[in-house]
């Protein structure tokens, strides 16, 4: 059992494939060892209301047949191992996207590490040696613009030939739309980018968030009446630089905070950091994992030329921090 998340987390059990690195499998406790099932493929970065869709139809096709429903996902992205300068910044870290898939109900997510041996499978061997292979799947469920196997060869047309060979049923999911446009992870990466965690939210299936180990800072904001937490570790995109309102979360219990995201150029630094004033919490969190769910974007970063100033703005910003993370509800949204 995993402490932080609550689910298992083990190696595959099932048939292994020859030269493929086993995927870590991440399940609820008492999960029985997988036989049959019905499958997903795909990167599902963000986990967007796009791939709750997806899971929507895998959980319910998984009922009609009588197996589980795993997620098959990938780390890292398959384009940090083909094209690296490339490669997008990811939104999630494999266990966040588990934690995400496995409460939009889905039995099982195995991620398959991501290497040369894998990309080099073709299409057809992909299909047989992983999904009918070691998955032993009766159904799949993708997206219309799934692609699978080296070069990106396989399409949903090559599929569906290949599920109706073996009777494997086959179910393509259209795109969800919002806004006269398809919600995707490149979608979601674009707004974080700029800052619009707002916008970005309604998209998502969960707040986006960002982890890291709290690290030892100048302790400037103690000095100053805002003691915060340094992030240091981060994997996933940082939002615009800016300050934010979201909620962050120290064993289990939940803090609304104020987080700059960007340099201290108040201090003439230009080095980015990530430092988030928990609102009420006393204690110390040095060395501790946390978790920072970001709500709405409150102001850009800029510069103040006097201490009293940067206080006076840090009051205002914890204020209105608070209060967009007193408003808004917990999400989750299941499609």
């Amino acid at each position: 059992m995993d402490p932080e998340s609550g689910f298992r987390v083990t190696s595959a059990t099932s048939a292994p494939v020859q030269h493929l690195s086993a995927p870590i499998v991440f399940a609820p406790e008492g999960t029985t060892p997988l036989t049959a099932c019905v499958v997903a493929v795909g990167n599902f970065d963000g986990v967007h209301v796009g791939h709750a869709a997806i899971a929507a139809r895998l959980r319910a096709a998984a009922a009609r047949l009588g197996v589980p429903g795993v997620v098959l996902t990938f780390d890292p992205h398959p384009a940090s191992v083909l094209r690296p300068e490339r490669a997008p910044t990811p939104l999630t870290t494999p266990r966040r996207r588990a934690e995400l898939l496995l409460a939009l109900g889905v039995d099982a997510v195995q991620v398959q590490p991501a290497d040369a041996a894998l990309l080099a499978l073709e299409a057809e061997a992909f299909y047989g040696d992983v999904l009918r292979g070691r998955l032993r799947a009766q159904g799949i469920v993708e997206g219309a613009d799934f692609r699978f196997g080296a070069r990106r060869t396989g399409d949903v047309r090559l599929l569906e030939t290949l599920c109706r060979r073996d009777g494997v049923e086959l179910e393509v999911v259209p795109p969800v739309v919002v806004d006269g446009e398809p919600v995707s992870s490149s979608r979601l990466r674009a707004l974080i980018a700029a800052g619009r965690v707002r916008d970005a939210n309604t998209l998502t299936t969960a707040a986006y968030r960002l982890s890291g180990t709290v690290v030892t800072g100048a302790r400037r904001g103690s000095g100053i009446g805002f003691p915060t937490a340094n992030l240091a570790g981060i994997t996933t995109l940082l939002p615009a630089n800016g300050v934010y309102a979201a909620r962050a979360h120290v064993a289990g219990e939940p803090f609304a905070a104020a987080v700059h995201v960007g340099p201290n150029v108040s201090f003439g630094e230009s080095a980015i950091s990530v430092e988030a004033h928990l609102v009420g919490f006393r204690g110390d969190l040095y060395g501790q994992s946390l978790d920072v769910d970001f709500l709405d974007r409150v102001r850009e970063t800029r510069r103040f030329d006097t201490v009293d100033d940067l206080k006076a703005q840090l009051a205002i910003d914890v204020a209105a921090a608070t209060g967009i993370v007193a408003e808004a509800a917990e999400p989750h949204r299941n499609a």
